[in-house]
Parts: structure tokens; sequence; C-alpha cells
């Protein structure tokens, strides 16, 4: 698996631009005797049955990489100019790649189907999961699980939980238009520039003041970007960012007061806008039975470290269109170093304890065999 991954993380590919990585899944899938399938783009399907009678277990894992420069110094780092993979897809892969070589060698023993999916596109909105589903990735499947290697979890760690696990991730994108001039001659002009950062404060206001305090919500504006000269007034400013729920009320109240602030707030200031709105991945939901399989099983093979129920996370993730679909469930299993200085995910020097693989692996293992064998 580390081999797998190191290779995997010197050569990272963008979402639905993964045919490198798809070509090296598909190469190994098949000298193991899996059937396999291209779906999705670059994304795959692979299959096996046991010798045993049982249900069908469906495993993922995510392939793509991010648009982010690999700061690290370490043999294995990235070498494609400003992509890497920094969440730790490479090791989601790896992880999986051995847990089906794992069940190529193990038939007789194996109850059931395991049907393995390597999805492309998690990365960016819609997401790739849709796809793979409307071509058929769940077809005849009774659960479906999935792991996150998760590095501000201490690796030996592992955790999940019932119900909503994970945030839906909007998106907006939001242009306002001024007039430009001279900076010494403002009252002539109408400045982009203060009425985005007026903008920008304004906004967070939403949570402390429009949400009920006992909700989760998060408004956070990650780009902002206005002018071309110290002397020249704004004519442009553009800001982009992203709203986290866990609920549809929320989600609509956290909207309509975003469109509500930057209208008023560019009419304050003589300003136009165009406002785009991308509505994410709807929340994780983990299935209650399931959740409480993963974590009895965590607490099984990592008795000494297991975590149990976690809180909510605000990040978001296109698994939750599988448990929209089919009972199961997403976890996380720790992939930080014991001195927790490890980078975070989505950072240029992140990087994963290769060792959380194993953890992983055997997880999926565990928590597959166990789902495999009740009955229907």
């Amino acid at each position: 698996m580390v081999k797998w991954r190191r290779h995997l993380h010197e050569n990272p590919e963008l979402s639905f631009q993964e045919f490198e990585t798809s070509r090296m899944i598909a190469g190994l899938l098949e000298s193991w005797g899996l059937e396999v399938r291209q779906i999705a783009g670059t994304g795959l399907i692979a299959k096996l049955t046991g010798h045993l009678p049982g249900r069908s277990i469906a495993l993922r894992a995510d392939i793509d990489a991010l648009s982010i420069q690999d700061a690290k110094n370490c043999s294995y780092r990235s070498k494609v100019q400003g992509v890497m993979h920094a969440c730790g897809h490479d090791g989601h892969t790896a992880e999986l790649l051995g847990v089906a070589r794992y069940y190529s060698l193990h038939l007789s023993e194996t109850a059931g189907t395991r049907v393995f999916l390597f999805q492309p596109g998690e990365e960016v909105l819609p997401g790739g999961a849709i796809r793979m589903i409307e071509e058929g990735a769940l077809d005849g499947v009774d659960a479906i699980y999935g792991i996150h290697l998760w590095s501000p979890m201490p690796y030996g760690t592992a955790t999940t939980r019932p119900g909503p696990f994970m945030a839906t991730p909007d998106e907006f994108e939001i242009e306002i238009i001024g007039k430009g001039g001279h900076a010494g001659l403002p009252h002539q002009s109408k400045d982009a520039l203060v009425a985005g950062s007026s903008l920008v404060m304004a906004l967070q206001t939403i949570i402390s003041r429009s949400v009920n305090p006992l909700d989760a919500a998060v408004v956070t504006v990650g780009k902002f970007t206005a002018g071309s000269a110290n002397n020249v007034i704004a004519e442009n400013c553009r800001l982009s960012g992203t709203v986290r729920s866990f609920d549809k009320p929320t989600r609509l109240v956290v909207r309509k007061r975003l469109e509500d602030i930057v209208r008023s707030t560019c009419e304050m200031y003589g300003c136009e806008y165009k406002l785009q709105y991308f509505e994410g991945y709807p929340p994780v939901v983990n299935d209650e039975a399931e959740a409480g399989r993963v974590l009895r099983i965590i607490a099984e093979l990592l008795p000494d470290t297991a975590a149990g129920p976690c809180e909510r996370i605000m990040a978001g993730e296109d698994f939750s269109y599988y448990l929209e679909r089919k009972p199961g469930c997403f976890f996380f299993v720790g992939a930080g170093n014991e001195d927790n200085t490890s980078a975070p995910h989505h950072h240029p020097k992140f990087d994963i304890e290769e060792k959380a693989m194993l953890h992983a692996a055997r997880l999926l293992i565990a928590v597959s065999d166990d789902a495999a064998s009740e009955l229907k």
C-alpha cells in the first residue's frame, strides 16, 4: 500500500483527469482476477464474489488530487507542478487496492460480493458520486462504506457518528461593479473595494444574528480580489466563499440572508453586483445501525485508542449521495503524527502517517465481513 500510495502521490491528477491513475488501478485489479468496468469517465467499478453466501457490500475510494503546489521535502513529493494529493485520496486508493488484493486471495473465506468503487472528482462540484450512481455503481448493493484518512486525528484512532456527520458545502461567487477613478478624487467614483470590504464584514453577522445558536453553520469568504494600483479606485471587486450547514432550514436561512446582505450592501455603496450561488453535496448522514456496527468494530480492533462517537464536522463529502440511496457509514481513521504537528488537509505540506492505511484496510475488511454475513 505504501508503494502504491507514494506512486500516486508523485503523479497526482486533477478531478476527472485521473487517466493514468485509473489505468494503474485497473491494471492491478485485473491482474488479481477482478471484473473491472470503467464508469463516470475516469472512475472504476470492480467486483468479486466469495465462495460463501452473503450480501453485496460496496467500498469506495476517491482518486483525485488538488490544485496545490507540493511544498514538502520528501522522496515522494509531487512531480506535477501545481498539483498534489493534499487530502489523502492517494491513501484512500492504496488502502482500497489493499482490501481488493486481500479478498482476491481469500475467496474461499469470503461471504457474498464485494464491490470496489474508485471514484473520480470528489473535490469539485457536482462531484463524481452522482455520475457513478447513475451508471450503476450501486446496482444490487446492500450496504456501502467509505473511509477518510484524517490528519487532525492521531494515528491509531478511528471514529464516526450516527446521523448527520459532515456538512453540506455550498459555494458562492460575487462580483461587485462600481465606477473606477482617481484615488485623489473618490467622490467621483463608486469604490467597489470598499463595498467589498464592508460586505465581508456584514456576511459575518449571518451566523451570529440570523442562525439559531443551537444549530450549526459557517460562512467563510475565502477569496477577495480588487484593485490594480495604489492610486486607482477599484471599479470591480470579486469575492468567493463557502456556506456550511447540516439541515435544509438552516441552509435556506443562510442563503436568503446572504442574498439580502449582498443586495443591500451594494445598494448602500451605489454599486451593482452579480451573485452566483452553487448548492453543494447534501450532508453526510450515516445510517444509525451501520454507524453502530462501525463503532463496535472500531472498539474491537482498536480497543486502546478507539475515539468513540465524534462531533459533527463542517467538511463536506459527496459520499452523501451514496448514503441517500443505500444504508451505510462514512468514518474517519486517524492519520496524524503523534506530536500533533501534522499539516491540515488542503495544505501544501499535507501528508499522512502511512501506517494508518493498515488500520483503514483492516477496518474495511472487518466491517464488510460483518455486514455481508447478515441474513437478508
